[in-house]
């Protein structure tokens, strides 16, 4: 009878695509055999400045491989940022200057190690290699891949069967990214389930460079808050690993039941049991859901702070929001005496004043929706002008609050 390796089980947990468990296993036994630990890259674009849970899901698997002995070679993109990756989208990533490339990559390397161990993270920027290559290396490289390889890409493929533009630059993105496997010797490249093309690319380009084929590894992509999408800065639906630890944690209750579970295995990486004994509490009623999902957001914070930011976020949620007080660091909004025509001023323009609308239409959906309310009085009347008080506290909706100041 087969007895399964627990570091094997451990490193392959969670995992979607292996190509191939078989590989892994040999280069794991080999690597042990000449005490070299194994290069497992993961690749970032600092297309923004903070990473997010979603990105915590690949540094989680990362980690793994840094405690069983390896090491990790994490490339900031800082050459194909200024391209743009199209990965799960149907239109291109806007690219970035050299200047934002920059600027991002320097908080990637600085957020990256709130997962990672320094010390086994081997962090290399991709224009190492590229900003040097000549025009005629890129052609020769651009021979190993044929048009129809890259139109079998999901995302190209349904963007030339719906007639919209693909540049020749996106084209060469998949390429470049297998390139960076070449020039780090990769033995294990890790990414979530939208990146399995660009990753097998890898495979057969370092097969043709006369290197040992990586193994690749895809992870499951994270929903965001919408439960639907996956987490995105650019749909507004993530949680910073850089947030403040309120901010963290609010986010966080705002997940839904079901969806909390996927956080507590993809983001905690949670044991199966532990994680089914949590389920079989709530289904059974012993423990209340909203409870389970404040131990989430405890948990979550602790991650990037600690136990102890985690019990203050929890504590400062339960008594703005089940108490319904308002919270202790609330903003202070001045109102001068021009504003304040009469001592009064219009409902949807101390929103906007506020700062708790982008716009006098966004102000107005949130008074009709009764989100509104000045000195604990609910306001619904969009064409409404008020008097207010000072020191009155303005609320809208579950986290918007502001202290009214008046400068008569």
């Amino acid at each position: 009878m087969h007895t399964p390796d627990p570091v094997i089980e451990q490193l392959t947990r969670r995992a979607v695509d292996l190509v191939s468990r078989a590989e892994l296993e040999a280069k794991l036994k080999q690597a042990a055999a000449d005490r070299r630990p194994l290069r497992v890259k993961y690749g970032a674009d600092p297309s923004a400045p903070d990473l997010h849970l979603g990105h915590v899901v690949g540094l989680n698997k990362l980690r793994e491989f840094q405690d069983a002995g390896h090491t990790v070679v994490f490339i900031i993109g800082d050459f194909t940022g200024m391209i743009g990756d199209p990965s799960g989208r149907s239109q291109t990533r806007p690219p970035l200057s050299r200047e934002q490339v920059q600027a991002n990559a320097l908080s990637y390397q600085e957020q990256v190690f709130k997962v990672l161990d320094r010390s086994r993270t081997e962090v290399r920027f991709n224009s190492e290699w590229f900003a040097a290559m000549k025009f005629e290396e890129v052609i020769r490289l651009s021979a190993h891949v044929t048009v129809a390889q890259l139109l079998a890409r999901d995302d190209f493929a349904q963007r030339y069967a719906g007639q919209q533009p693909i540049s020749l630059v996106e084209f060469l993105y998949p390429l470049i990214q297998a390139y960076d496997s070449v020039m780090v010797r990769a033995d294990v490249e890790l990414g979530g389930t939208d990146q399995l093309f660009n990753l097998l690319l890898g495979r057969e380009l370092q097969k043709i460079f006369g290197q040992e084929p990586q193994v690749v590894l895809t992870l499951p992509l994270l929903e965001g808050l919408d439960g639907v999408n996956k987490m995105s800065k650019s749909l507004g639906n993530y949680i910073g690993v850089n947030e403040t630890p309120k901010d963290i944690f609010g986010k966080t209750m705002s997940v839904s039941d079901e969806l909390m579970w996927r956080y507590f295995s993809l983001v905690l990486c949670l044991p199966e049991p532990e994680l089914a004994a949590l389920r079989q509490a709530v289904q059974s009623g012993a423990r209340h859901p909203r409870e389970v999902k404040d131990e989430l957001g405890r948990r979550v914070v602790a991650k990037f702070y600690d136990a102890a930011a985690g019990a203050a976020a929890s504590a400062e949620f339960a008594r703005v929001f089940s108490a319904r007080q308002a919270p202790t660091d609330m903003p202070e909004v001045t109102l001068t005496a021009a504003e304040l025509a009469g001592g009064q001023i219009g409902l949807i323009a101390l929103l906007v004043k506020a700062g708790l609308a982008e716009s006098n239409g966004a102000a107005k959906r949130l008074v009709q929706q009764g989100a509104v309310e000045l000195a604990d009085v609910k306001l619904t009347d969009p064409r409404a002008t008020v008097t207010p008080a000072d020191g009155a506290i303005l609320r809208c909706g579950k986290r918007g609050f502001a202290r009214l100041r008046l400068a008569l």
